[in-house]
């Protein structure tokens, strides 16, 4: 398994004052709060059980961390998550992006299809996969104020935010060793500009080599399990990045 707190996610130091309306630039910068913008397995695995254990919710609340990490959803993407979008029976999600991304059809491990059958089993028919007590979806302001309680209740060193997992997503994908046209795909970036300066690690390789089955992102039949991000769940070992062994 790869450790992902090798890889340093580089920012931007200078900060462009904002001139509309007169308006200054924000006073805090993420640097200042947070040393890094993504998350490491072993963080993932930290809040997932801290979600457990939190409400009568638990299990829908590790279940959205598990998914946004695994297929790289932003906060939107994964509120607006239906059931037509999830093909259980065969182990595949239907993708849509937000920001006119690109949509992509990912496999699932069967860790991930286990917890929607059971979370599908708990709430009854549903148009979304995540609802509220409400019977309405989550939404992303709901989804981000969950979020950073579940990291108060894992008592993280630093306050976290639901877009850190996609970015985990895309560094453990990197780490695995996936180049950065596989991640474009995997991420829905249109544009392989969006994808190449947030996953920046030693050695990564930005060659025209389309690896889109090794990566899982399938177009027709192609499938592969091989790239996921490795997650610690309730069920044994599965496949984590590159077809190595790990917790899952």
């Amino acid at each position: 398994m790869i450790d992902n707190s090798l890889v340093i996610f580089e920012r931007g130091q200078n900060i462009v004052e904002n001139r509309r309306g007169g308006r200054s630039a924000p006073t805090t910068v993420n640097s200042s709060v947070r040393t890094r913008e993504y998350l490491t397995t072993a963080e993932i695995e930290r809040l997932m059980a801290a979600a457990r254990k939190a409400s009568r919710y638990g299990h829908r609340d590790a279940t959205m961390l598990l998914i946004g990490y695994r297929h790289g959803l932003r906060a939107s993407e994964l509120c607006d998550l239906q059931w037509s979008q999830v093909e259980l029976a065969t182990g595949r999600l239907h993708v849509r992006r937000a920001k006119n991304g690109s949509p992509s059809v990912h496999p699932m491990q069967g860790d991930e299809i286990r917890a929607l059958r059971r979370l599908q089993r708990e709430q009854g028919l549903s148009s979304h996969v995540f609802m509220t007590e409400r019977d309405g979806p989550m939404t992303p302001k709901a989804f981000h104020a969950l979020f950073g309680r579940i990291g108060e209740r894992a008592k993280m060193p630093f306050p976290v935010h639901p877009h850190m997992l996609r970015h985990g997503c895309g560094y453990a994908l990197a780490n695995a060793g996936h180049d950065t046209r596989a991640l474009q795909a995997w991420l829905g970036h249109k544009n392989i500009q969006h994808a190449t300066p947030s996953w920046r690690r030693t050695g990564s390789r930005t060659s025209g080599d389309r690896r889109f089955v090794a990566i899982g992102v399938s177009s027709a039949a192609g499938r592969s399990r091989s790239a996921y991000p490795p997650v610690q769940n309730d069920s044994g070992l599965a496949q984590g990045p590159a077809g190595a062994s790990s917790a899952c």
